[in-house]
């Protein structure tokens, strides 16, 4: 594994197309929320619109990831862009004639979601064809985009879609909608990659129960997959608290909470780039070990701190853990998977993600009503740490290195498997070391 990998040209396009989308998620972001706001008051009805964006993974992360894996990736990923800025025109326009209704926007919300759910899926699975699933390539390719979008859609994006909220409501939209159309371009422009053609002819239900029936058959992926699932569970449960936790008991105001969150988006971007130095001296299994210690130390420090600075430390160390722990995994999922089951195999990890974070929150706004703000910190702080074990056992080192010898063994993942495996979804056979 070279400590400099160089990435082909495309990347840098496909880069430049997804930091773009990210300025553009940022701006809509906080723009929707802020358009519920001059519509209606309603707790409940401004609820609706932040659920919707939560849907489109809960109802159709598979069946997703099973298109996905049947249409060429390059192709969803410009026409998801194109269809979302269609999209965003439709608000726009009833911004601008001042016909906006919380309905309207609760569909946007849920079909903007869609539209993400497709592009993200494709460009998880086309990144490691682009890179010829490169273990070193795929860390130093995931380290770029995910420090690129912690900046563009966690920094920039939000305040600048407050800021042109400001100029007009249909401003921020149609902002978004540029984005969508530039990144849609670029995207068109990248080089073709072949599409496999396993299990043509099988019903989509069969290949998305293949998709996700390969991840629980596999330890090493059902250990990547439980990863952000659980993490998710600790951290909404902190988020539900953390705004009531800075006022009440660190004293700070809105700009302080603010810039508690600057604090854990600037450790994110630190974990991005250091990721991949973290998986060459430590190896991605220890690595992935140490990043969830980090995070559960962290909240514990963040529970217990006494002021701001150190609560904004805490939440620093945390975004690290969290940063790394996104660059490290993704890249060893993308390595190892088959080709013609990355779609469902991401999308499955990315359900399984989503639908935890409901349970996060209701653990949150459970344990800080029945015992007190700091308890669902406790309580996330052990939820992590606990993934220390789970992480040292399913995603060791020497997982790791099996997975990677047995998918160099076979000419990479995206050759044609064994006889024996030809069936998508088959357990392994008696006597093959589980990943």
């Amino acid at each position: 594994m070279t400590s400099n990998p160089k990435l082909p040209a495309g990347f840098g396009r496909l880069w430049t197309a997804q930091t773009v989308s990210s300025l553009g998620d940022g701006v809509t972001h906080a723009a929707l929320p802020l358009l519920a706001l001059t519509l209606t008051r309603d707790p409940m009805a401004l609820a609706v619109v932040t659920a919707a964006g939560t849907l489109p993974w809960l109802l159709f992360g598979v069946l997703g990831g099973a298109l996905v894996d049947r249409w060429d990736r390059r192709r969803t990923m410009w026409v998801a862009d194109t269809a979302r800025a269609v999209l965003l025109a439709i608000p726009a326009a009833a911004a601008a004639l001042d016909v906006l209704s919380i309905p309207l926007l609760s569909a946007v919300a849920f079909l903007l979601a869609l539209g993400g759910l497709f592009f993200d899926t494709a460009a998880t699975a086309y990144l490691p064809d682009l890179l010829g699933r490169d273990p070193a390539l795929l860390e130093g390719a995931n380290s770029r985009l995910r420090g690129t979008q912690t900046a563009a859609s966690g920094f920039a994006g939000p305040p600048a879609g407050s800021a042109l909220l400001a100029l007009g409501r249909a401003v921020p939209l149609l902002t978004d909608l540029a984005s969508f159309v530039f990144s849609a371009l670029l995207v068109r422009s990248l080089p073709a990659v072949p599409r496999s053609t396993a299990g043509v002819g099988e019903s989509l239900l069969r290949q998305a129960r293949a998709g996700a029936s390969y991840v629980f058959q596999d330890r090493l992926l059902l250990g990547l997959a439980l990863r952000p699932a659980v993490g998710n569970i600790a951290f909404v449960a902190v988020e539900t608290v953390l705004a009531l936790f800075a006022h009440e008991r660190l004293g700070i105001g809105p700009f302080g909470f603010g810039l508690l969150l600057t604090a854990e988006a600037t450790g994110g971007l630190l974990g991005a780039g250091v990721a991949s130095f973290l998986g060459r001296r430590l190896g991605t299994g220890t690595a992935l070990t140490c990043t969830a210690a980090i995070e559960g130390l962290a909240i514990l420090g963040l529970a217990a701190a006494p002021d701001p600075y150190v609560a904004g430390l805490a939440l620093a160390v945390c975004g690290a853990g969290m940063g790394a722990t996104m660059v490290l995994g993704p890249s060893l999922r993308q390595a190892i998977v088959p080709a013609h089951l990355m779609g469902r195999v991401a999308s499955t990890s990315r359900m399984l993600a989503m639908c935890a974070a409901p349970f996060g929150a209701f653990l949150g706004g459970w344990l800080a009503t029945t015992y007190d703000l700091r308890t669902p910190l406790y309580a996330a702080a052990g939820l992590l740490l606990s993934m220390t074990a789970v992480t040292a056992t399913l995603t060791s080192n020497r997982r790791v290195e099996t997975a990677l010898r047995d998918t160099a063994s076979t000419g990479g993942p995206g050759q044609p498997e064994p006889e024996d495996r030809v069936r998508e979804g088959a357990p392994e056979p008696a006597g093959t070391p589980a990943r």
